[in-house]
């Protein structure tokens, strides 16, 4: 039960609650027109200070932020499970992510009278006391948290918590509000939270199709058809690199090696070159042996007679000597020749062809059976590679595979929900039986004992689907009607079987365009309830709107609590100035 929410600001009014029903009401000031407005005194920021101080995160731009106000501390005290004592528990904007609270701490003296000490909690640890000790949330726990509880037992306008019964703001998915209020109403919430997995894939799957659609996808992932070639290709390359490796051997001198195997092949491949020259050469030296016969010894005997008469007594060599030296410079290149023929042939007989290519053979054998250990790891970077390439390849068929994959798998688990839903509400029959009689009471007891007014709770086909009818015209005051009476029934079954605190709070736009006769029915119902249950209901209301409930047979007299909020500029509005 809520006491207190109270600040350190002097000029903030601290409002004190009680138990029942709590209506804080803002007045117009005597001399204010018809035109004037009692928006900004503070009726709404009184909800988002409750939400402040049990564990809503403080964005930019929130109220507590507001330079105005982020240096204030404000205080909500309130009971807590398992404590006598009521707790106090404080924030800060300027710290928002810092909570004040006096639950049970270090003692001072450590003796039997030991001193309950305010500590700093961070707020995660914050909110989780209030799913553990409030709300009683086991510590598993998906799809349903303490703040979207809080928020359906505390709605705030500014969230547009009551444009929709089941949902507490309009971004909020079907499947995580009807999980939230599954758990309240005692259902099986993780069954509910279920589609949110499916919702989740759904989602993923829509927008990945859509990439599908863009040209580029099958230049960034590819298809599966695709991509499985290529995994077999690179699986390939991957084998074959580590076969390799494992009969890679480091050869000593490995690049000597090297240069012998280019030696030895040069040599090889100048022989030819070598065999044509050689040839070349033979072909000229046969045709040499075959002019090298004896010289026609005619014009010999015309030269001697010639020099005999010219130069008589000076020749002393005889013919016959001219003859055999003639006769011995033939002989001499004939023998020439031949030596030449000889060893040209032998050159081309001989060559050490053989010779080379057994050392060619011998020497490349050792280069392909192993190299040099820079080798051996050029060949394991190259393996890293191929395997981080192959790894990559693989994390894209996956991807394409979920792409690919048929609606039928999403549309075969969502059956599968359904129908584990289905007969869990049959086997929950009591749970759905006292919130559909407690909604239909309420309902009629605004509307009259002869109107339709039940809830249907089924297994959807997208979440479970928690609707509240009411036999009437629809209207914007129905409709908030409705949220009243499923808020209360919340909160009753929640305090009931402990799994929600003894609390509600509305603001007054929930009864904003609702006819007077329901407000008026609608404050005595939660009066009443209120004491039945022992819960605390807390609503905003403008004087104007409470006057026409009180003339219509309530009387809200004995509900008021302070302050009066007003509309006068300096003082008349929650934190006592204007901002």
């Amino acid at each position: 039960m809520l006491r207190r929410l109270s600040a350190d600001d002097p000029r903030f009014r601290t409002v004190d609650f009680r138990p029942g029903l709590n209506l804080l009401l803002a007045e117009a000031h005597p001399g204010a027109a018809r035109t004037d407005s009692r928006n900004g005194t503070g009726k709404s920021s009184l909800v988002e200070l409750l939400h402040f101080a049990l564990g809503a995160r403080a964005g930019k731009g929130s109220l507590p932020t507001r330079p105005k106000l982020r240096n204030t501390l404000f205080t909500l005290t309130m009971d807590w499970p398992g404590q006598d004592d009521p707790l106090q528990v404080s924030r800060r904007g300027a710290q928002p992510g810092i909570v004040l609270t006096d639950l049970p701490g270090v003692a001072e003296d450590g003796g039997l009278f030991a001193i309950r000490l305010t500590r700093e909690m961070p707020l995660p640890e914050w909110t989780a006391r209030i799913e553990t000790d409030l709300f009683r949330l086991p510590g598993d726990h998906p799809g349903v948290s303490g703040r979207s509880l809080m928020s359906l037992l505390v709605r705030r306008v500014g969230s547009h918590a009551f444009n929709d019964p089941v949902r507490t703001y309009p971004q909020q998915s079907a499947a995580e509000a009807a999980a939230n209020l599954a758990y309240l109403l005692g259902l099986d919430w993780r069954l509910a939270s279920g589609y949110r997995d499916i919702a989740v894939r759904e989602a993923t799957r829509r927008q990945l199709r859509s990439a599908m659609n863009d040209p580029t996808w099958n230049q960034v992932v590819g298809t599966t058809a695709d991509l499985r070639g290529k995994i077999i290709v690179a699986e390939g390359d991957v084998d074959r690199l580590r076969r390799e490796i494992a009969a890679f051997r480091v050869v000593p001198a490995y690049e000597e090696l090297q240069r012998r195997a280019d030696e030895l092949d040069q040599r090889v491949r100048s022989l030819p070159e070598q065999d044509v020259i050689d040839r070349r050469n033979l072909a000229d030296l046969r045709r040499a042996v075959d002019e090298a016969n004896d010289p026609d010894m005619a014009y010999v005997d015309a030269v001697y007679q010639e020099l005999g008469i010219t130069l008589p007594g000076r020749v002393h060599r005889t013919f016959e000597d001219v003859r055999g030296f003639h006769a011995s410079i033939v002989r001499n290149r004939r023998r020439y020749l031949a030596d030449e023929t000889t060893e040209t042939e032998a050159r081309l007989a001989e060559r050490e062809r053989a010779r080379l290519g057994e050392q060619l053979t011998e020497t490349l054998t050792a280069l392909r059976e192993g190299g040099a250990l820079d080798g051996l790891t050029a060949l394991q970077q190259l393996l890293a590679q191929k395997q981080a390439a192959l790894e990559a390849l693989r994390k894209q068929h996956e991807t394409a595979q979920f792409m690919e994959a048929s609606q039928r798998e999403i549309t075969a688990r969502r059956v599968e929900l359904q129908e584990a839903l289905e007969l869990d509400l049959e086997e929950r029959g009591e749970q759905t039986r006292e919130a559909t009689w407690l909604f239909s009471r309420f309902a009629r007891r605004l509307y009259g004992q002869d109107r339709d007014a039940y809830l249907t709770i089924r297994a959807g086909t997208s979440s479970m689907e928690i609707t509240a009818h009411v036999d009437s015209r629809d209207s914007v005051g129905i409709n908030k009607m409705v949220i009243f009476c499923l808020d209360l029934t919340a909160a009753v079954i929640a305090h009931r079987h402990g799994r929600g605190p003894d609390f509600l709070v509305h603001d007054s736009h929930l009864f904003d365009g609702v006819d007077d006769r329901q407000v008026t029915e609608a404050l005595a119902l939660a009066s009443e309830v209120a004491d039945e249950e022992g819960l605390q209901y807390i609503a905003t209301f403008n004087s104007d709107k409470l006057e026409r409930a009180r003339l219509g047979g309530f009387d809200p007299s004995s509900h008021l609590i302070e302050p009066r909020l007003d509309d006068t500029y300096d003082e008349g509005g929650l934190f006592g100035f204007w901002f």
